[in-house]
């Protein structure tokens, strides 16, 4: 897949296109991709898919902008694995935002991509304000002869299928549910970094993480895996502070199963597979140690399918 900054390569020209965020790359954004790809298998002609950043909200209302699930180049990974033969990554700027719902259609899908086809999603909203909606999509492009394909919400246990849904459900701990809906775990990517050593000293030393740029779960304890420069292994992995040792600061801490090494200073991406139980305040040392000992079990029994 190519990926583009601009619409000026001609091999975007006169395809299949399917704009948005796109953040997650969910199950319904995978739907949507299947879609284009087909049409445009079909007709003969390019797919193309057009994401944005940052994302809008950023430049227009920092203060509300949502928290990424994902880093632009996980995106872009997760959108070629899709199909598409090209990605234009537009630059949200404030001038780009304040083209109307119909110059936006005029002079993007019509002018720079001359799009044969559009596939959309049934929320899809575009121009100045949010104000162009797929009804209004669907009807100009009729009037300009081009194809409109609206791809129904994907459901999942009767639950629609979105970037926000799954924001909330990860802001809530749910880190299971998340991935139903998003096909896969949550990941994040950040750096090892010194922390306290204290869990060393108490037979489970920790990976203390740093610098990560995207959506972390609810405070808690959860499972999951651990991928290093090494290999995956499994993981148990605190978020939150530790009131324990009257420590408040949000920490990032995981205990690799099994592994033996050195990750200072390497990067570390972790999977989210379930939440096992909330912050704790423990009486002592030795009710601490209990409940880590039954955490890592659980994160072992998850990891290993026992």
């Amino acid at each position: 897949m190519k990926v583009l900054h601009g619409f000026d390569d001609p091999a975007t020209r006169h395809g299949y296109v399917a704009i948005g965020n796109f953040d997650g790359v969910h199950r319904g954004h995978q739907a949507m991709f299947q879609t284009l790809c087909a049409r445009a298998r079909q007709a003969g002609v390019p797919a193309v898919v057009v994401t944005f950043d940052p994302h809008p909200v950023a430049v227009l209302r920092p203060e509300a902008a949502p928290q990424p699930l994902m880093s632009l180049a996980d995106r872009l990974a997760h959108i070629g694995a899709c199909g598409p033969d090209a990605t234009i990554v537009q630059a949200t700027t404030p001038a780009f935002l304040q083209l109307s719902a119909r110059e936006f259609f005029d002079q993007i899908v019509r002018g720079r991509l001359a799009a044969r086809g559009v596939v959309e999603g049934e929320n899809f909203r575009f121009g100045r304000g949010r104000d162009g909606t797929v009804q209004q999509l669907a009807a100009w492009c009729r009037a300009e002869g081009l194809d409109c394909e609206i791809i129904p919400p994907v459901l999942v246990e009767g639950r629609s299928v979105s970037s926000s849904a799954i924001r909330r459900l990860i802001g809530e701990g749910e880190v299971a549910a998340a991935a139903e809906l998003l096909g896969r775990p949550h990941r994040v990517r950040g750096e090892v970094v010194h922390g306290e050593a204290r869990g060393g000293k108490l037979g489970f030393p920790t990976a203390n993480l740093a610098g990560v740029p995207t959506l972390l779960p609810a405070e808690g304890v959860y499972a999951g895996w651990a991928h290093t420069p090494a290999g995956r292994w499994g993981a148990a992995i605190n978020l939150g502070p530790n009131p324990t040792f009257g420590v408040s600061e949000r920490k990032f801490e995981v205990h690799l199963l099994d592994f033996q090494g050195d990750l200072y200073g390497q990067p570390l991406e972790i999977e989210f597979l379930a939440r096992l139980r909330g912050t704790v305040r423990f009486a002592g040392i030795e009710a601490l140690l209990t409940q880590i000992r039954a955490d890592v079990a659980a994160a072992r029994d998850l990891t290993t399918g026992r």
